[in-house]
């Protein structure tokens, strides 16, 4: 039975969030993205929090929380800024919960639990320059060396790129099924940036998301030892699928709080803006934007809830993150651009947010696989086209506090 109440510990989580973002993003957010600043001491402050591992044990290092306090921390992070919730989808999300899924134990050991204590950041390297959607159009491979591989490849749109101290990369390791397109002969390591080879860059002039680093990294002869493979050979398809589907979960989540941003803001403005002697709160058009945001919010919010809970209790969920992520990130850049119109000429300036609102999650409708991509894949699942496939279990059975508490 799905619970639409939050435990206290969820909304115990949530209000720190948004104190969070309150006294330490939300005064200068609107300077950093003007510069294109990536303002790294706000992620100590993040780790002090919990919240770099937020959903993993705490034997790995984690707060122990579930995927609902993770979509939450999305959810209040990128009410303020997207880049906030960024640093979530490929710390946590794409990196550290593919390490604990898939990783051995001493992995964890070197690599899940700095991460989860915030002590090193992480991200995922996927798309290239030539291979966004088509992922087994990629070039990157790796030879055998001995008990090395050699790797070598560029990733590009990669956040954190110039930032993160842990990438996982894939490659193909089988050359021959490369040339006939076979996934099974890809596979994924665990790089370091300290290792010889590796170099990044930082991509400039981007739409929005500034206050973010996305940038590229290349490898260019990086040895890495056989024990820094994830997985076991061939796996790497499956492993960046399963990422993928966090990802998503976290993109929807983050989307979620956009729109709910934007409604506030859209809120605020029309009861204060006055025209012919009454604010615009009272003029039927303002109403149906403001009505309209309000049900994108709500329906957003539980596609994503949902998403969580089939996670949180081992159930396939691969077709709900989908179907909240198409449906959250196309409704976030609706609710953005009616906040915008709601703001007359005024929202089409940053002296108020909701300019940097659309630009940000403009990006979302596109990464994480495009809404072109989601819309064929949810019109297969009910067509009968695509099978959902048992998901792969990765955190122990989430028990709310007050029900631990009942037990003992």
């Amino acid at each position: 039975m799905i619970e639409l109440e939050l435990t206290e510990e969820h909304k115990a989580l949530q209000q720190t969030v948004r104190e969070f973002v309150a006294g330490e993003v939300a005064p200068f957010i609107k300077e950093w993205d003007e510069k294109a600043h990536t303002e790294r001491s706000i992620f100590p402050k993040m780790a002090e929090l919990g919240l770099l591992g937020v959903c993993i044990p705490e034997q790995y290092g984690g707060a122990g929380f579930d995927y609902i306090s993770l979509g939450l921390v999305c959810e209040e992070l990128e009410a303020c800024d997207t880049f906030l919730r960024v640093v979530m989808s490929v710390h946590v999300g794409l990196n550290s919960l593919s390490v604990y899924s898939w990783g051995t134990e001493e992995q964890k050991q070197k690599y899940l639990v700095p991460q989860a204590k915030g002590e090193k950041l992480a991200t995922f390297g996927l798309t290239e320059p030539n291979a966004g959607s088509d992922v087994i159009g990629m070039k990157s491979y790796a030879r055998r060396d001995g008990d090395d591989w050699i790797l070598n490849g560029e990733k590009m749109w990669i956040s954190l790129a110039d930032v993160a101290d842990n990438f996982l990369f894939f490659c193909w390791t089988d050359p021959e099924k490369q040339k006939v397109r076979d996934h099974s002969g890809l596979s994924c390591f665990i790089v370091e940036r300290s290792m010889p080879g590796f170099s990044s860059g930082t991509l400039h002039g981007k739409m929005g998301i500034r206050a973010g680093n996305t940038g590229y990294f290349s490898l260019q002869d990086v040895r890495v030892p056989k024990e820094n493979m994830l997985g076991k050979e061939g796996e790497g398809f499956k492993i960046a699928m399963f990422s993928l589907e966090n990802g998503r979960y976290t993109v929807a989540a983050g989307a979620t709080g956009v729109i709910k941003a934007s409604r506030d803001a859209a809120v605020a403005y029309a009861n204060t803006r006055e025209v012919q002697g009454q604010t615009i709160a009272n003029f039927q058009l303002v109403k149906q934007k403001i009505a309209n945001m309000e049900a994108d919010y709500q329906m957003s919010h539980l596609l994503w809830a949902k998403c969580g809970y089939l996670k949180n209790t081992g159930q396939p969920s691969a077709r709900a993150a989908s179907l909240a992520k198409w449906q959250a990130t196309t409704r976030s850049e609706t609710a953005a651009s009616m906040a915008i119109e709601i703001h007359g000429a005024n929202g089409y300036t940053n002296d108020y947010p909701v300019e940097r609102y659309l630009r940000n999650c403009k990006a979302a409708v596109i990464y994480e696989g495009t809404r072109d991509i989601h819309t064929l894949m949810q019109a297969d699942w009910a067509l009968g086209l695509k099978k959902e496939k048992q998901a792969r279990v990765i955190l122990p059975p989430y028990e709310p506090e007050a029900s631990k508490d009942a037990a003992a």
